[in-house]
């Protein structure tokens, strides 16, 4: 479990972009991460999480990923940038304090592109999902 400045060297977003508290795991065929939503978040909107935030988080899972294999890899951590969304579905906007879980599951990784599918929980109950490509700029 890796969090605060640990989980922020592995990131080259900084608050209040940062869309994730924690890395709960990351393996070869999943990364897990956490977020509680907080009042002061950006994306909150009437005491809802937003969309923006929701996307913001699932890239942030993949991009604390990438982080998370360069630095035991020992190599810089890279910057991602989306390439593109596919079968993007949200099913529900969390509340504040709520806690969500991502969990990502890479489907193929070639030189700087990655393919993955990401899934957020709130609870047992998923509330959004989608399958994005992300570019890593050296």
């Amino acid at each position: 479990m890796i969090s605060g400045d640990k989980l922020k060297s592995l990131l080259p977003q900084a608050p209040p972009m940062l869309m994730i508290d924690t890395l709960m795991s990351s393996y070869t065929k999943k990364t897990v991460t956490k977020l509680t939503i907080k009042e002061d978040n950006i994306f909150v909107s009437e005491d809802l999480f937003r969309e923006p935030g929701i996307i913001e988080n699932m890239a942030q899972t993949a991009a604390v990923r990438a982080g998370y294999e360069a630095k035991i890899s020992d190599e810089k951590v890279k910057i991602g940038f989306i390439g593109n969304i596919k079968n993007l579905n949200i099913y529900a906007l969390p509340k504040v304090n709520d806690t969500l879980q991502t969990i990502l599951t890479p489907l193929s990784d070639i030189g700087n592109i990655s393919s993955v599918k990401t899934e957020i929980f709130l609870n047992a109950e998923k509330i959004a999902e989608c399958s994005m490509t992300i570019i890593l700029r050296d």
